[in-house]
């Protein structure tokens, strides 16, 4: 028989022993009359019962040689948790000793879709089942899951609507995070596990609480936030990339480890010896074999009659290893000529060590929560290329070496204290405060550049005789520091009460505040190939037999005879040579806001509200490209109207409409003139960069069938004043930068997404109901951009270090950058109940974004474009008992090529493959 599974809540509570100074009262027995739902307080008096029909009873509660409590209008609602906290002795309680409370599952798919259902806001979350279903290990690959959303292959930059990191906002618990990296506005979502995960909320429409830099989505990281019985997770896991242990031997730089815990400063009189602690040689690493570690626990108990207090803490480890190899190509010329020409192999190990804390009270109508969090992550590249570093005049017929040897770690502290106070019955105020520290460290990066001895000869032996550029063989060592303060005070004022003493409106007002401060500083030795020496004569340089083995060429015995150290401030006859390349930011921004939130009717509900923000971006720099620049700062004092409305077209159906101007601030790495080489690629930063200004507006279709279930129709439009985005400018090596590209860009679009419900079967055994149901999802979105391209005003309002940038644009106008024409998501998942403690789970998950413009064509070039990719992934759970979960994942099961293309001439400029990642699990639960 097939039927809609039956809605239910839970009811949770703890009882204390009046008789015995209130203490903890354990083997009470807690029926719900009329049922056959019951069960006894645990040694803690504490007490849980699930899977309670939705409905209105009288809870029993009793114990041997006390008065038994009868506790009328336990409401229990679908999805959420009915708290009755109680005290019993020998006389019964009377009612008002009895504390009723509801509170709202924010970890169950059903629970987030009920609070979505009644938002006033266009929202969407992610709740920690929907996580665990999809076999979703990190926040990145939880995201992606949702409509309008994709990742950028082989980099952590999430599109939304087809808008890439700028327009994006990260947040935890409300407040703000830093990035992880320089290149970034954001930090990377994929270093954060799930373990940490309640729920992540994804806002594509403009909360006038939050800051006004948005165009695309706030994504909002809610904590665990435990409340139930204490428990003890451990969890090991481990597993293979199909392409890392397909090659034959992995190989890795000298110096990091396997934690990831590793750095590494520059040695002392280094332009005096070479003492380098570290090898140029690549290391034989062990078998690449995937592993991860956890352990988490919460608990949460009684203080005091109306005191209880919460904590959860997780402690994780992960790696992995990847493989990539393919072309890479730069600087095509319009007849088709790669300038520079690869075939690259990429050995890659990543490590992920995660630690968080939390810690809750909440006392009548007061709730303080303070949540810490330590990440450390890393990433290793062994990097070699084989071919032409530049056609026209460096190994112009190939036979190139180029080695690249990076180690990157991240590490960020936050730490958050909140506070919630229901003032009276009208009044509620919220606070919060936080503090985070980001550092982002490439200790030791090394670079070699050898080419054949003779040019014309591709094929014969390798030296450094013909090396052009002494920056072409060089450490690097750079370090960004990132703090920032951040703060929220807002209070909530309702008014109007109802007949059914509800209240139709609400008064929010409040204020918001950040500042954050950045110090990069980065130094970069060069090893100075000699090929004269001081009576002209030339130097014969030997030729390298082996081009694995550079330390017996750089090594202190030829140091001043073959090559000698200098920076790009000079060499060791230069008193500043060592002092470092830096640029130092501060930003801060203040705001402050008030919005009114009324419900005129039964199906009309709206928000009106206005923020004002005032916007302070300062940024100095000391680089090769310029030694003292600086000061460039703006100062915008923002106006940001919004508007929110939803219309109940039946009790189960919505339309909602959505309006509000925002803004988008450039980064500091985009207005520094520092310039960052990689093999293929240059960049550098352009202090003229301003504000993009952003209209929004979104109308919404929403229908619930069940609890379970989702059908919505959305359709939406920005327009972006003075759009920000990356170009090649004119000069020799074909630098990109980033500008103000022209007046304006228009984005159009619509989203799709079903959650249906297949079937669902119930079977009654015992005193348990066993359910069996299979569930699919679907989501996808189409969007239209354009932009116009206007290569006068970019060269006529952008100046760089006293020289204006020459841009010339192939086309008048074009997509925006990042923008897929179609984005789509689906899932089928199975979910089979044993009995209460043994059930088995399984979910299948396509994604699907279609070509997106990486860069802007420039002089008669088209764009250079991400080709369309297809992934695969597929997940099956099972709790085996009471202790044991064992899980398996494979993602990215059809493995295709991930290409970047230019236009015209068509030429695949890189591609490689990810590979199918294969993972096994086993938690035991204590």
């Amino acid at each position: 028989m097939v039927s809609i599974a039956q809605e239910t809540g839970t009811i949770v509570g703890s009882l204390t022993d009046k008789e015995n100074n209130n203490e903890p009262l354990p083997f009470a027995n807690v029926i719900v009359k009329g049922t056959n739902k019951g069960t006894t307080s645990d040694f803690d008096g504490n007490f849980e019962i699930t899977n309670v029909p939705v409905g209105t009873y009288t809870l029993e509660v009793s114990f041997v040689g006390y008065e038994t409590v009868e506790i009328p209008n336990v409401t229990v609602e679908a999805n959420k948790f009915t708290t009755i906290n109680t005290g019993l002795g020998a006389s019964a309680a009377a009612l008002e000793e009895v504390l009723i409370k509801v509170e709202t599952s924010r970890e169950k798919e059903s629970a987030l879709l009920l609070e979505q259902k009644k938002a006033v806001e266009i929202k969407q979350s992610i709740g920690a089942q929907e996580l665990a279903r999809k076999g979703v290990s990190d926040v990145s690959g939880a995201v992606t899951k949702t409509t309008g959303i994709s990742k950028q292959e082989g980099g952590g930059d999430i599109y939304v609507r087809g808008l890439g990191d700028r327009y994006n906002a990260t947040t935890l618990n409300g407040l703000p995070l830093p990035s992880n990296n320089p290149n970034n506005k954001n930090i990377s979502l994929d270093i954060f596990s799930t373990d940490i995960v309640q729920s992540i909320g994804i806002d594509k429409t403009y909360v006038y609480s939050n800051y006004g830099d948005f165009a695309g989505a706030n994504i909002d990281i809610v904590s665990k936030d435990y409340t139930g019985k204490g428990f003890i997770s451990l969890s090991v896991g481990s597993g293979i990339n199909s392409e890392a242990t397909g090659v034959s031997q992995f190989y890795l730089q000298d110096g990091p480890d396997f934690s990831g815990f590793y750095n590494i400063d520059i040695p002392n009189n280094i332009l005096v010896e070479n003492n380098f602690e570290t090898s140029w040689d690549r290391n034989e690493a062990p078998t690449p074999i995937n592993n991860s570690f956890s352990i988490k626990g919460g608990d949460s108990f009684s203080i005091t009659d109306n005191a209880k207090i919460n904590f959860f803490a997780v402690g994780a480890f992960d790696n992995d290893y990847g493989f990539r190899e393919g072309v890479a190509r730069g600087n095509v010329t319009l007849g088709g000529i790669n300038r520079r020409d690869f075939d690259y192999q990429t050995f890659q190990y990543n490590t992920n060590t995660t630690l968080m804390g939390n810690f809750g009270l909440k006392k009548e109508k007061n709730k303080f929560q303070f949540n810490t969090l330590y990440i450390n992550s890393t990433s290793q590249n062994q990097r070699e290329f084989f071919g032409v570093v530049d056609a026209f005049d460096y190994a112009p017929e190939g036979g190139a070496f180029v080695q690249r040897s990076e180690f990157e770690r991240t590490e960020l502290v936050v730490n958050q204290l909140l506070g919630e106070h229901k003032a009276t019955e009208r009044l509620q105020i919220d606070w919060a405060g936080s503090h985070n520290f980001v550092r982002n460290s490439i200790p030791d990066r090394r670079q070699i550049i050898l080419t054949p001895d003779d040019w014309d000869i591709p094929e014969g032996p390798k030296s450094f005789d013909r090396t052009l550029n002494q920056s072409d063989n060089h450490r690097y060592f750079h370090d960004l520091l990132e703090e920032e303060f951040a703060g929220n005070i807002e209070a909530a004022y309702s008014f109007d009460k109802n007949e059914e003493e509800e209240f139709n409106g609400k008064i929010r007002a409040g204020f918001n505040g950040r500042y954050k401060r950045t110090d990069f500083e980065a130094t970069q030795v060069n090893y100075q190939i000699i090929q004269r020496n001081q009576d002209n004569s030339v130097i014969d340089q030997p030729i390298i037999d082996d081009i694995y083995n550079l330390d017996a060429y750089f090594n202190q015995e030829n140091f001043n005879s073959l090559y000698r150290l200098r920076t790009f401030r000079g060499g060791v006859e230069d008193q500043n040579a060592l002092d470092p390349q830096t640029y130092d930011g501060q930003q801060s921004i203040i705001a402050g806001f008030a919005g009114v939130e009324y419900q005129f009717s039964e199906k009309l509900s709206a928000i009106a509200a206005l923020r004002l923000e005032q916007i302070e971006q300062r940024i100095e720099w000391s680089t090769a490209l310029q030694t003292n620049g600086g000061p460039s700062s703006f100062n915008r004092l923002e106006f940001l109207p919004t508007l929110s409305s939803r219309y109940a077209l039946t009790e189960k159906q919505n339309l909602r409409l959505a309006a509000s101007k925002t803004y988008t601030l450039p980064q500091f790495k985009e207005r520094a003139l520092f310039q960052y080489e990689d093999v293929v690629v240059t960049t550098f930063g352009n202090p003229s960069l301003r504000p993009s200004t952003d209209y929004n507006l979104d109308l919404k279709w929403e229908l619930f069938p069940s609890s379970e279930e989702l059908i919505s129709v959305t359709g939406y439009g920005k327009l972006i004043q003075d759009p920000i985005n990356q170009i090649t400018v004119n000069s020799a090596t074909n630098d990109i930068t980033w500008v103000n590209s022209g007046d304006q860009a228009i984005v159009l679009g619509g989203e799709l997404e079903v959650r249906k419900s297949i079937f669902s079967k119930e079977r009654e055994v015992a005193d348990n109901t066993l359910k069996k149901t299979l569930t699919t999802g679907f989501n996808a979105s189409y969007l239209h951009s354009n932009q116009d391209l206007d290569a006068e005003k970019v060269n006529s309002e952008t100046t760089a270090g006293g020289f204006p940038l020459s841009v010339d644009f192939s086309d008048d106008e074009s997509e925006i950058t990042g923008a897929s024409t179609w984005l789509v998501n689906a899932d089928v998942s199975f979910f089979n109940q044993f009995s209460e403690r043994t059930d088995i789970q399984a979910t299948l998950s396509y994604n699907f974004f279609s070509d997106r413009v990486f860069s802007l064509g420039t002089e008669g070039r088209g764009n250079l474009v991400d080709k369309g990719v297809h992934t695969l992934d597929f997940t099956v759970k099972s709790n085996l008992n009471q202790n044991f979960t064992l899980a398996f994942n494979a993602k990215n099961l059809l493995n295709p090529t991930v290409e970047r293309e230019l236009e015209f001439p068509q030429v695949t400029v890189l591609s490689f493959k990810r590979g199918v990642d294969l993972g096994l699990s086993l938690t035991y639960n204590f």
